[in-house]
């Protein structure tokens, strides 16, 4: 489980260690509508492909370990409390966009805008992928109810239009 501080002191951990950090999924959608809104069992965040083992090397001597290792789509690291951060490391193409290679080889493009998202933890402001680049994350795939949630949050909240397999 990853709780508010949880992720505060994962972000400050990876700042202080000069990684570049962004959250992404269920806790970066909550982090941009200001408000816990559901239980997390782990905190995804973007880092960039060039700071990857900075990151690693960061966690790794906070007791953190990789439990899962995708690498270059992503790994996860987790402590021996549970705590889980899943990474997504991107380079950035010639246009400014975040570049994230997946498993099948194929790109999965940030829009270049989309680092500017900022958003809150327990009035904590942190850096966040933005709202627009969180529906194109989420697209794709058979949403999950906890995506569902997500998404339908982002939508009220920012007055956005959701892809259809979203809508209710």
């Amino acid at each position: 489980m990853m709780y508010a501080h949880d992720v505060l002191t994962v972000l400050t951990m990876l700042k202080t260690a000069g990684v570049s950090v962004w959250l992404d999924g269920g806790w970066g959608i909550d982090a941009l509508v200001g408000k816990q809104t559901r239980e997390h069992m782990d905190v995804d965040v973007v880092v960039l492909l060039t700071q990857a083992d900075l990151a690693h090397g960061t966690l790794e001597k906070a007791g953190y370990r990789i439990t899962e290792d995708e690498f270059p789509t992503r790994f996860v690291m987790q402590d021996e409390a549970g705590h889980s951060i899943d990474f997504h490391p991107i380079f950035i193409d010639e246009q400014g966009d975040g570049v994230q290679q997946l498993q099948d080889s194929s790109l999965f493009h940030y829009p270049v805008n989309c680092f500017e998202g900022t958003g809150i933890i327990d009035g904590q402001a942190v850096p966040c992928i933005d709202a627009e680049a969180q529906i194109l994350c989420h697209s794709g795939y058979e949403p999950a109810e906890k995506d569902r949630h997500d998404l339908g949050l982002l939508g009220s909240h920012f007055q956005l239009e959701l892809p259809p397999h979203y809508q209710s």
